[in-house]
């Protein structure tokens, strides 16, 4: 077995045995033991906040306290985050004996991160799949597409669609937007001989999320020419123009404007 499967069949596992999977695209659902956490579980929303916060820095060191609170809130005590925190852990760990250290939020003095050997997260998933496809894209085409499309089952939208307006979700939001189209693209271009339909339809997919994105066209115009359909390439690159235009007034790049060369030479 590779290395590379091996990580995705590691992935696969953490999802199945996880005794906490939170999701965080397309909406936000926390699972615990395979049962989903309701609503009034979580009591106040500064509990939900201060999760959502946790998942959203994840991968720094444990953030401080008073960092967090000024990130989050703009009035701000110290017994919001008291009782917030409470919160998580009581609906995370509802038989946890008191006196006892949480085991999904570790604490560092009064610094405070997820455990991310512990807790699966949707977004963290989905980026160490891409970054297996990434890696094993040059000499194993097989397991790219695996780690590809695993990735693409886990985006069922936006990052954290309630905070769209907070600050402090928009990094992570941002750069998921970013995986996720590149990962629709380059599966696209691995399949676009083999499968140009799903390849049509995978960079479809890229332009539901942004409409500018170029390589999203290029992959459908050599989609539909290896169809044998000319007409659509050319409408394919003229739609491309026209939302370049309108959105940012320019025009496409060198590159697609020779691949339409291309196209209207072929007879």
């Amino acid at each position: 077995m590779s290395d590379f499967l091996q990580q995705i069949n590691e992935l696969n596992a953490f999802y199945n045995n996880a005794a906490i999977r939170i999701e965080t695209l397309g909406n936000f659902v926390v699972w615990r033991n395979q049962q989903k956490i309701e609503n009034k579980e979580w009591g106040r929303d500064k509990t939900i906040q201060l999760l959502q916060y946790l998942v959203s820095n994840r991968q720094r060191n444990a953030v401080h306290k008073e960092k967090i609170m000024d990130g989050l809130w703009e009035d701000w005590n110290d017994r919001d985050f008291k009782v917030a925190l409470h919160g998580i852990n009581k609906a995370l760990e509802p038989e946890r004996p008191s006196r006892t250290e949480p085991e999904f939020i570790s604490r560092q003095g009064v610094s405070y991160q997820i455990d991310l050997e512990k807790v699966w997260i949707d977004v963290e998933a989905l980026e160490n799949y891409i970054v297996i496809g990434n890696e094993a894209f040059t000499n194993d085409k097989a397991i790219a597409k695996t780690a590809y499309k695993k990735a693409i089952e886990l985006y069922k939208g936006t990052y954290l669609p309630n905070r769209i307006y907070e600050d402090w979700t928009s990094e992570e939001r941002e750069k998921t937007q970013l995986l996720i189209l590149g990962a629709y693209i380059t599966l696209a271009e691995i399949l676009v001989d083999e499968n140009p339909l799903e390849s049509i339809r995978l960079a479809q997919k890229a332009l539901a999320i942004d409409s500018t994105w170029e390589d999203a066209y290029r992959i459908q115009m050599k989609a539909y020419i290896i169809k044998g359909n000319r007409p659509q390439a050319i409408k394919t690159y003229m739609k491309c123009e026209d939302i370049l235009e309108e959105e940012y007034g320019i025009s496409p790049l060198p590159e697609t404007k020779k691949l339409l060369k291309e196209i209207e030479a072929i007879s």
